[in-house]
């Protein structure tokens, strides 16, 4: 019996592997800067990374760890007409313009340069919106992702990419975890100095995956340091968080009562996080938690200030689910109309988002089996 398990758990990883790796066949050098069509959408974005810089053209940065941290800012092209939640990327670089998810332009910045940038970017409400990608990720990738991200939340905010040294292979695992604990103490200095600079008003971090262990333990680090996290950093948005339940727990309790709103997007059918708790042995994913179960309603009960969204009656983007929130459209208005904009989700908010995407049914590209559910950690018991 015990061989027959193993067996089948085995099966179950190679099929979650090669489902994964299949979404990874696109060309490099796709960070090439392209001249601009009419049309066009733009996201002028600021970019601090601890990855190492590339010599290779069109890559900017590759999956070896940087000394420090190393500024850019980088001005993606979004091609007319397509739809939210889609990213169109080249299939051979630098890419088409009027088709394709391209870059326009491509500049390394000084550290002094910053407070200019946060300046002329903040916008009227002097908003700076913070993206952690997660494991697997190369650099381009995570600067596509962030762009449509920002566009179609349409957040108004200054958008700002942390990308650590995730190798971009499925393989890399250990070494992409390991990567993002390399990368806590500079991810916590760059908030530090975001929340710091006179021209940010507010800061909201969005951290998808692995990203959400790197986040976390960054507030922590600013935390203990700090007493307490500054009051502008308002709102922790974790995206299908690759963390364990009761780390957590304790990294917001080390994290002391002057936090920010936290948001959790679950769904208990991520397949990539069924990977990652095979890869952990067998321990539950934050974002793969069903909070009708009592042991996790008992591991989040009465912490205040903690939402938990369970997007698993969603079906929006590619079969392995791990990226529900960027790609289902209503997801990323969710997103921008209330996280980003200092709010909480609130049932009324997605019950109507549920009966909204139910009228629409397929011209939606959804198909949402069962209402989405909101939980308050401080009232879950």
């Amino acid at each position: 019996m015990a061989r027959a398990w193993g067996a089948s758990r085995t099966g179950v990883v190679v099929g979650l592997a090669l489902a994964l790796s299949a979404c990874a066949s696109t060309p490099s050098g796709l960070l090439q800067a392209v001249a601009t069509v009419p049309g066009t959408d733009k996201v002028d974005m600021l970019t601090a990374t601890t990855r190492a810089s590339s010599t290779e053209p069109g890559v900017l940065y590759n999956g070896e760890r940087g000394r420090g941290v190393s500024f850019s800012n980088i001005v993606v092209s979004l091609p007319p007409g397509r739809e939210a939640g889609t990213i169109q990327l080249p299939r051979a670089a630098p890419g088409n313009p009027a088709t394709d998810f391209t870059v326009s332009s491509a500049t390394s910045l000084r550290r002094t340069d910053l407070p200019r940038w946060f300046a002329s970017a903040g916008g009227r409400k002097r908003r700076a919106f913070i993206f952690v990608h997660g494991f697997n990720t190369p650099f381009d990738r995570a600067v596509f992702r962030f762009a449509q991200l920002a566009h179609d939340s349409d957040a108004n905010a200054a958008p700002i990419l942390f990308s650590w040294p995730s190798r971009g292979h499925l393989l890399d695992y250990r070494l992409d975890l390991d990567n993002a604990s390399y990368s806590r103490s500079d991810l916590a200095d760059v908030l530090s100095m975001a929340a710091s600079s006179p021209a940010v008003g507010e800061v909201v971090i969005l951290a998808h995956s692995m990203g959400g262990w790197l986040a976390v333990e960054a507030l922590k680090q600013v935390a203990l340091k700090q007493g307490g996290i500054p009051r502008k950093i308002s709102n922790l948005i974790l995206a299908s968080p690759d963390l364990d339940v009761g780390v957590f727990r304790r990294q917001v309790e080390d994290m002391g009562p002057r936090r920010p709103q936290i948001t959790i997007f679950a769904s208990q059918n991520d397949r990539a996080l069924q990977l990652s708790q095979f890869l952990a042995r067998g321990a539950t994913r934050l974002g793969a938690i069903d909070l009708s179960r009592e042991e996790y309603q008992d591991q989040l009960g009465g912490l205040s200030g903690i939402t938990v969204v369970d997007m698993s009656a969603i079906r929006a983007g590619d079969r392995i689910n791990h990226d529900t929130y960027a790609s289902s459209p209503e997801i990323v208005r969710l997103i921008g109309d209330r996280l980003i904009e200092g709010q909480v989700i609130t049932d009324s908010d997605v019950t109507g988002t549920a009966t909204a995407v139910e009228t629409l049914g397929s011209a939606a590209g959804l198909l949402i089996t069962a209402p989405i559910r909101v939980f308050d950690a401080a009232t879950t018991r």
